[in-house]
């Protein structure tokens, strides 16, 4: 192999590790976008978790808003 040939070699390699490297930084800047859009998302599971009722609590909490229960002569199907 001659010093040319060797030269132009290592140019190609080296210009594949700096690729492979830039995506390398961008896998880390999206996984570090992804663990924080993760952590955010379990605050606001948290949020949610805290402002239910314990267990304890006897009472009903009706989560979808259905008015069923409370007037059951209403007919749904008509307006």
């Amino acid at each position: 192999m001659s010093q040319d040939s060797i030269e132009q070699t290592l140019r190609r390699l080296s210009e594949k590790l700096k690729m492979v490297n830039a995506s390398v930084e961008a896998l880390r800047q999206d996984r570090v976008t992804l663990e924080s859009k993760i952590e955010d998302a379990q605050k606001r599971i948290e949020h949610i978790l805290k402002r239910l009722p314990e267990q304890s609590d006897s009472r009903q909490m009706n989560l979808l808003g259905d008015n069923t229960m409370i007037d059951k002569d209403h007919d749904p199907t008509t307006h």
